[in-house]
């Protein structure tokens, strides 16, 4: 007997809008327990909303929803119980000491004294923030900040996380500490669903993805299925003198065979998908009759798909 598959998440045509607005409109999600799940989209599409919604912090217009079982509408109570929210604004208190903050979060869910001190240093040991401990946080540097917001949106170990762009504005370093923990903290089993608009982050963390655009999911995947979708070739990017000739450079390009695609990014780039690639820029560069410069070669990559699906980078 093939056993049923069980989800943190299942949404029904869930909606919002606000006045004219269609934030969020129509979106059916199916979110595995355990996994972790990226939903992707530029600004204003409707990711923070989807999840202020998901997270119980706004109200949906229509449709519905269940979170680890309950409904979103009749049981919100039980579902803030067992979620945790680090939201892409920090909820930090700057005259309390990170310790202190950390405590105050556990007290607020009810977790025992005894339970939380140590779990306190564990977590601060984690973030590198051990040493900080009893600092204000009004003296921490922003990136210290972003990973004390991770820390307290976790402290009462919740079955479902929501990170929303957890790791904007830190540096490499910090992000990579950031990326080792919210890998961890899955491995415990705990479901979690990361938005970002880093491709890298995205790609790396998630098991599987949505995309959503206008308020509409617009690709769901594993990273490799949604790369997949635009094939094997290389992504040669390049830029060219005259901007303004580069749908010309594109239309020539594609009169070889093995170019598949191509399309403008930005103001000055061309990003150019051909099979076999590296070792045909030279005839790319005959066939353009152009000075193509600043070239790169790449596989697909995450942005690659989206520039595939709406036309525009994901940073827009």
């Amino acid at each position: 007997m093939v056993k049923k598959l069980e989800y943190a998440i299942e949404t029904y045509n869930l909606r919002k809008f606000f006045v004219d607005i269609h934030a969020v409109d129509g979106i059916d999600l199916k979110i595995p327990k355990g996994s972790l799940y990226g939903v992707l989209g530029p600004n204003g599409a409707g990711k923070s909303t989807t999840i202020r919604m998901l997270s119980t912090i706004l109200y949906p217009t229509s449709g519905s929803a269940t979170i680890l079982g309950y409904d979103l509408l009749k049981n919100r109570n039980e579902i803030k119980k067992r979620i945790g929210v680090c939201p892409q604004e920090l909820v930090i208190y700057p005259r309390l000491t990170a310790r202190e903050n950390i405590h105050l979060i556990a007290q607020m869910h009810g977790i025992a004294k005894k339970d939380y001190k140590e779990r306190t240093d564990e977590l601060l040991g984690q973030m590198n923030l051990l040493n900080r401990a009893d600092s204000l946080t009004k003296t921490f540097s922003g990136g210290m900040k972003r990973r004390l917001n991770v820390l307290m949106a976790v402290v009462h170990e919740p079955e479902l996380l929501f990170f929303d762009e957890p790791t904007a504005g830190l540096d490499p370093q910090s992000r990579r500490v950031v990326w080792d923990f919210i890998k961890e903290f899955q491995e415990r089993k705990s479901t979690i669903i990361l938005t970002t608009h880093s491709m890298e982050e995205a790609d790396d963390l998630s098991d599987a993805l949505t995309i959503i655009d206008h308020g509409k999911i617009i690709a769901t995947g594993t990273p490799q299925e949604l790369k997949g979708r635009l094939g094997e070739g290389d992504n040669i990017e390049f830029k060219i003198n005259n901007p303004d000739m580069r749908l010309d450079v594109i239309e020539r390009a594609k009169m070889l065979e093995y170019v598949r695609w191509g399309k403008n990014l930005g103001k000055q780039r061309i990003v150019l998908n051909a099979l076999g690639g590296l070792r045909r820029i030279s005839e790319i560069m005959d066939a353009v009759r152009v000075e193509m410069y600043d070239i790169s070669v790449r596989a697909n990559t995450l942005e690659d798909v989206f520039i595939d699906l709406t036309g525009r980078r994901l940073r827009n």
